[in-house]
């Protein structure tokens, strides 16, 4: 076999003598990676390196995209209803917040100032049943332009709350307490009327007036909307706000517009971003995505690993080869390129491989989830557990590139071992091989 390639490479004009990763050492390295019957089990060891490095390289590619997808619909949820920036009193509440809040919607960067009245309430239907509930008292007009929630008002409308009338809840709330648009919702609040026998609960109901749907069952099962000047005499804060929230067209660079803000308030005031009030969860998201990396890795690794099983093997094998291209003037250069050439190669296409199927599985994901959950029968990925409806996969470049460098990186060390113990073997030694 080794005779035939160096004629073949010497009627090419390229001895075994040639330059680094000639065309003769291509020519033994593709004849060692062809399979002969005699080397059928180290073929299945370099078929099993080259599954094992595909699908480790398709599997991390799937799940840090539907770990990024989770990250991006969860913030476009939490921050859809939530502000980028929460702006709260220091020296006493606002009590001028149409004039400041005007002020601080002139930002440049803020998109939208919202001035808000919040409180604790226990909902419940006169039919029965009752649940713990947050009210957000917020003006008309601005709960307009908050998209999350006029866009997804999927029963009723916003006429009654624009009259100041009624409040809308959310779909599983409703749900859980049998209560549609037309409705009347009782709110208990312990913060009521103050008497000589001391503090007596407020209680009073409100007609629905319509049902949204953000897509977080915990946004949907507790939070109320109710008009602004209704909620302030609700929670006794006539004439006043606690906070104004800002939306900002570039939520990342919200550090930069801490200045611009302080500076328009023209008062003391303390600010606190969406990073800052959702630090513990996001927290969480990135070292479990960084476990899992690093988890997967190991299959990576695994495979990395037959390699070396599967070369040291095949050195073994071709001790014979090895001694007819010393002889023949193949340097030890060119023995070990030969051999880090045929382990690279198993890398290199593996690799390429699982990069495919990863894209190809992320871009199809939904559809594969929905075709696992008709053969299985059961929901799979349950939006009442997950808060989201479907299954998200965003695929980031930078993270599918460290994949590819890592998966190759982990491919080429483990060749150069077993390429080194090839070119290391003289003639007389290698010939003991056999």
């Amino acid at each position: 076999m080794a005779e035939a390639a160096v004629d073949r490479s010497s009627k090419s004009g390229l001895g075994p003598a040639g330059k680094p990763f000639s065309t003769f050492e291509r020519l033994v390295a593709w004849r060692y990676l062809r399979a002969r019957r005699k080397e059928a089990f180290i073929s299945v060891i370099a078929g099993f390196s080259f599954v094992g490095i595909m699908l480790g390289v398709a599997t991390l590619i799937i799940v840090m995209a539907v770990m990024n997808g989770f990250r991006t619909e969860l913030v476009s949820r939490i921050l859809g209803i939530n502000g980028h920036m929460i702006v709260q009193p220091v020296d006493g509440p606002f009590t001028d917040y149409p004039e400041l809040t005007a002020k601080l919607a002139a930002v440049p960067g803020v998109r939208m100032a919202l001035p808000l009245v919040e409180g604790q309430v226990l909902a419940s239907a006169q039919a029965g049943g009752s649940t713990g509930a947050l009210v957000r008292g917020a003006r008309a007009e601005d709960l307009t332009k908050l998209k999350t929630i006029s866009d997804n008002i999927k029963s009723g409308d916003m006429v009654g709350y624009a009259s100041g009338e009624g409040v809308l809840i959310g779909t599983r709330m409703a749900d859980q307490l049998g209560l549609r648009v037309g409705d009347l919702i009782t709110l208990t609040s312990p913060e009521g009327d103050i008497t000589p026998m001391g503090v007596n609960p407020r209680v009073k109901s409100y007609k629905i007036s319509g049902l949204f749907e953000i897509g977080m069952s915990e946004y949907d099962s507790s939070i109320i909307f109710m008009p602004l000047e209704e909620a302030q005499l609700y929670f006794n804060a006539a004439g006043l706000v606690q906070s104004i929230e800002l939306f900002v067209d570039h939520p990342d660079d919200i550090d930069a517009l801490r200045p611009k803000v302080e500076e328009a308030a023209g008062r003391q005031i303390n600010l606190t971003d969406w990073r800052q009030r959702n630090q513990t969860f996001f927290s969480a998201l990135q070292v479990e995505r960084n476990v899992m990396f690093m988890i997967l890795t190991l299959i990576v690794l695994v495979a990395a690993l037959n390699i070396i099983s599967g070369l040291i093997m095949l050195v073994k094998d071709k001790g014979s080869d090895i001694a007819i291209l010393r002889t023949m003037g193949a340097s030890a250069g060119a023995i070990m390129r030969i051999f880090f050439m045929t382990g690279a190669a198993i890398g290199i296409v593996g690799t390429l491989a699982g990069v495919l199927l990863g894209v190809v599985v992320c871009v199809n994901i939904e559809s594969i989830r929905q075709f696992f959950s008709w053969i299985s029968g059961t929901v799979i990925f349950n939006p009442q557990v997950y808060f989201l409806s479907q299954l998200p996969a965003e695929m980031d470049i930078s993270e599918t590139i460290s994949v590819v460098v890592m998966a190759l990186s982990l491919s080429f060390i483990a060749t150069i071992f077993p390429a080194w113990r090839a070119s290391r073997l003289d003639p007389v030694q290698a010939l003991r091989y056999e």
